[in-house]
This record gives C-alpha cells, structure tokens and sequence, in this order.
C-alpha cells in the first residue's frame, strides 16, 4: 500500500518580483488636504484638527508645491502670540510654513524611501511631478506597504 499524497500541486515560484508593487507611487495618498499661504493659521488648526493630520502641503493655485504646515508650526505660533501679547485671528500662513521641503520620487523604491524617513527624521514626504504636487508618502503608508508585502521576500 502506498502513501498517498493529499497536497495539491503547487504554484511554480518565480524570482520574478516586477509585478510586486513597491514603488512609492504605489502606496502614496493622492486624495490630500491642502492649503494655500493666505489662509490663517486658526484655520489650518481646525483642519489639521478636523482631519486628525499632522500637517500639510501648502500649494499655490496652480497646485504647485510652496511649503508645508504642520502642527509644530502652529504651536510656534500660539506660543508667541501668547508671548507677544498678539492675536493670531487674522496670521497667515505664509510666514510660518517650511519653505525648504524635501520632496521624494514616486518612483523610488518604498525600502528606499523607509531609509529616507529615518534619516530626514519627518513624518511625511510630498511627491512632485513636473512641478505640481500628485502626492504624499507618510510613516503610516510605509507601514501598510510593509504589512502588505509581509509575505514576500523583500529583495
């Protein structure tokens, strides 16, 4: 009597990873909230509140990426309103946003763009294609790029 074998016959695996998506245009948001430099600082706090961001590309009107607002930027300005003795009612954005925003490829490779996170130390990179503004990567979409790619090698 021999032994029967109940497994099914296995699918042939391949070294071939071209179809795993692992570029950062694959795992970044595109649907984003945005701000414009004239809009005042209290409504960017309602926003990022509103939305629970932590902050935000700032574009002009031709969607063309000019800085980014975050949270720190607000807090800075609370605190020296309060320091100043001065009401923030009516600040733009425009003098407490980054200016200088390190942007990243949508075509570079997501354990590339990991290693860029720790070394930039930021939370979030926007994304540029021929001058307009098509994205943003954060840590969290690292992270769920990670967990769907889990089960596979990671080359």
């Amino acid at each position: 009597m021999g032994i029967k074998s109940f497994q099914g016959a296995r699918r042939q695996q391949t070294n071939n990873t071209d179809d795993t998506p692992l570029k950062v245009s694959d795992y970044m948001t595109t649907d984003l909230i945005t701000f414009n430099p004239t809009q005042t600082i209290e409504s960017v706090m309602q926003a990022l509140i509103k939305h629970r961001i932590s902050g935000g590309p700032v574009v002009n009107e031709k969607n063309e990426l000019i800085g980014i607002i975050s949270e720190g930027d607000c807090i800075k300005q609370i605190s020296e309103s309060r320091y100043y003795n001065m009401p923030m009612q009516d600040k733009t954005i425009e003098k407490y946003m980054a200016l200088n925003v390190e942007t990243i490829d949508g075509n570079m490779n997501i354990f590339d763009a990991a290693n860029k996170f720790l070394n930039a130390k930021r939370r979030r990179f926007p994304i540029v294609e021929n001058g307009k503004l098509v994205g943003q990567i954060s840590q969290k979409d690292v992270l769920k790029a990670a967990m769907k790619l889990k089960g596979q090698t990671w080359k």
